[in-house]
């Protein structure tokens, strides 16, 4: 586990520095410069990606689904198209990982679509409206369907109540421990 956390350090490490000098590219005062630097940076990425396809096809499906569960490989895969789970299965299992947590309130999620990087969801039983399904939502659902399919672009949920203003305090809550969630009433 520790080696593992050493290398997601590491790699992010790495994105960072890529990035940075990406974005030096980009500030690059030569038109033509700046041009063929974005065609090498191109270029190099269409190799990886071939070079990926061949290694995938060489390997076969087990193997390529293993490889597909590392996060930085699945990460590189997802970088080039070649991720072998679709999408919409990444965003499933993603949130089948906090159901057991969303049910535990009489709550639960449900995908009413997920392509092209877009995810639309709908909390359903006490968690649709609950008042803390905003917490709920940025807690755990969105921080499982990014870390499960980090291509995600967006995320709109139903059932995600509004925030109360500033200072408000339901009357509900005054005198009472505080609660996370209506099904916590019944326990």
């Amino acid at each position: 586990m520790a080696a593992h956390d050493g290398a997601g350090r590491q790699l992010e490490r790495r994105v960072r520095r890529v990035d940075a000098l990406v974005r030096e590219l980009e500030a690059l005062p030569d038109e033509g410069a700046r041009r063929n630097a974005v065609e090498a940076v191109r270029a190099l990425l269409d190799l990886h990606a071939d070079g990926l396809q061949r290694l995938l096809a060489l390997a076969g499906p087990e193997v390529t689904a293993r490889l597909a569960d590392d996060d930085a490989i699945g990460g590189l895969l997802l970088l080039h198209g070649l991720h072998p789970v679709p999408f919409e299965r990444r965003v499933q299992r993603a949130l089948d990982s906090v159901r057991p947590y969303l049910g535990s309130h009489g709550g639960g999620v449900q995908v009413l679509e997920a392509r092209d990087g877009v995810v639309r969801l709908r909390l359903e039983g006490t968690c649709h409206g609950c008042p803390s399904s905003m917490a709920t939502l940025e807690h755990a659902i969105e921080r499982a369907v990014r870390e499960g399919a980090p291509d995600v672009q967006a995320i709109h949920v139903e059932g995600v109540a509004e925030a109360a203003p500033a200072g408000f305090v339901p009357l509900a809550s005054i005198g009472r421990e505080p609660m996370t969630c209506p099904a916590e009433l019944r326990g």
